[in-house]
């Protein structure tokens, strides 16, 4: 059935939008990669200008007038995922157009700067270098939110936090993680005070880089990301961008005497990159049916495969002999058993991308409580270093040895995504609850994984995740899905479960 007029229009005019938008995420996926240090500034300018034009496009007052128009029609309402489009499309029309197009040039162009100023201050461990770029963020963050305006009953903060997982606020994520805290310090606890050592020296052997990055597209293949429509690079810090139909970018980083940061690490952006790569881009790119539900819910995925699937003793069953053959002799006399228990060794570490299951999320809390109160001004910037590091210790009993490892080794904050980090515990206590449902549909999971069949899992996720875009909100999804509301119990059964055995508690 044909859509009116009014409605192809809108959708011609989204998708002109859109491709703006993957033109301004190419640049970032370049500056990332490739792109040669002396090239900052005229980048910076690159990204000012495209943003501009991206803005204007997205704040098009045709595009208000339209969607104005679709909102009146009741036919176009009497479709489920129609009405949930234009839903998704007005909200995406009211948030672009509080904000004022010089500041979302200003955004860009100063986060292109902080971004490149940020790398040389981690490698050189020196936050007072960074300090004036995450002033000048910071601020303009601020003046972001307060364009956005405070949600009913809400803080400054929820209007960043809206823009990646839409309708949550921060009260909500304090009130999940302030009970979660104590439950996985008594787990971390159990585990410190277990007599059973796990050695992780299996894991320490020197591997080429070459030769992980070889293995680590063998598995990524394997699980289903398709290497004809996107591409795994290097970079400082992982990320996946999906850029457009048929051109999704993964990038990782490499170790030498660590081979599975780098698996792990590929694996998570994988997830990412399958969920992408599952979206209804061809058919709807620009539209939100095309789009993603919210970042936790973008996370659960990619958690998902690089923890539910990659640390399993399942996954080693397979991967083992593919990868003796692959990595060279470091694996020869390395057991499943072994490899099993040394990838879910449970201890207080430095760097968030590199820690294990058990403390992760405690890295998570402590960034949400400093931009918290960053953006409400409660935190002067010049304090960060000695917060982050006094409240690191407190959450995580260890002492920060300096910056490098401390509050420089994100990037987030140099472009300003604040509002962001929240989402990557909610990934996890997403992944978790769809796992326990996966588990119940899929009969013998376990036993396909160490078969190296992942198709399954892959349909499962492409049919009751990945095809509805943004018709539903990420609560609405895990409660049409799991049938209850998200909770952290899912997720620490899981835990409980797989490290108890392994440390024999």
């Amino acid at each position: 059935m044909p859509f009116p007029e009014h409605y192809d229009q809108l959708i011609t005019l989204r998708r002109k939008a859109a491709t703006l938008s993957s033109v301004q995420r190419l640049l970032n996926w370049d500056q990332e990669t490739y792109m040669p240090k002396a090239a900052g500034p005229g980048r910076s300018d690159q990204q000012a200008a495209i943003a501009e034009l991206a803005h204007k496009a997205a704040t098009d007052p045709r595009l208000g007038d339209l969607i104005s128009q679709c909102e009146a029609d009741q036919g176009l309402l009497a479709d489920e995922r129609t009405a949930a489009n234009i839903r998704e499309m007005r909200r995406d029309y009211d948030m672009a157009t509080r904000l004022p197009g010089d500041l979302v040039a200003e955004l860009a162009k100063v986060g292109s700067q902080a971004q490149e100023v940020w790398k040389e201050a981690r490698a050189k461990s020196n936050f007072k270098m960074f300090a004036p770029w995450l002033d000048r963020m910071m601020s303009l963050t601020r003046r972001k939110a307060e364009c956005y305006g405070v949600p009913q009953g809400g803080e400054l903060y929820d209007a960043l936090l809206d823009e990646y997982e839409p309708k949550a606020r921060a009260a909500e994520i304090e009130a999940i993680f302030t009970p979660l805290r104590p439950r996985l310090s008594a787990l971390i606890g159990e585990i410190s005070a277990s007599k059973k050592k796990v050695s992780t020296k299996v894991l320490t052997s020197k591997i080429p880089a070459e030769r992980q990055h070889a293995f680590g597209q063998f598995v990524l293949e394997t699980m289903g990301f398709d290497l004809t429509a996107g591409r795994l690079d290097v970079t400082t810090h992982p990320f996946c961008e999906g850029l457009a139909p048929g051109d999704t970018r993964l990038t990782t980083r490499y170790r030498d005497e660590k081979f599975t940061d780098a698996l792990y690490g590929t694996m998570h952006e994988m997830g990412h990159g399958l969920y992408e790569q599952g979206l209804p881009k061809d058919k709807l790119y620009g539209q939100p049916l095309s789009e993603s539900i919210s970042l936790g819910i973008h996370e659960s995925q990619s958690r998902m495969w690089e923890n539910f699937v990659g640390r399993s003793r399942a996954f080693w069953v397979w991967a083992l002999p593919k990868a003796r053959k692959m990595l060279g002799g470091a694996l020869a006399k390395a057991t499943v058993d072994q490899l099993h228990a040394a990838v879910n060794t449970a201890a207080p570490s430095y760097i968030r991308v590199e820690a294990d299951e058990a403390t992760y999320n405690l890295h998570i809390m402590l960034r949400f409580e400093i931009e918290r109160a960053l953006i409400s001004g409660d935190l002067p910037i010049k304090d960060v270093p000695g917060v982050w590091n006094e409240n690191f210790q407190r959450l995580l009993g260890i002492k920060v040895p300096d910056d490098r490892h401390g509050c420089l080794q994100d990037v987030h904050w140099s472009f300003g995504l604040v509002g962001y980090f929240p989402t990557y515990t909610l990934g996890n206590l997403y992944a978790a609850q769809f796992w326990e449902k996966i588990n119940k549909d899929i009969k013998g999971l376990d036993g396909l994984i160490a078969k190296g069949e992942f198709s399954k899992l892959k349909t499962w996720l492409n049919r009751k995740i990945h095809a509805h875009g943004r018709q539903y909100r990420a609560g609405e999804l895990c409660q049409k899905i799991t049938g209850r509301p998200l909770s952290a119990d899912p997720f620490m059964r899981y835990l409980e479960g797989k490290l108890r055995p392994i440390y024999g508690i």
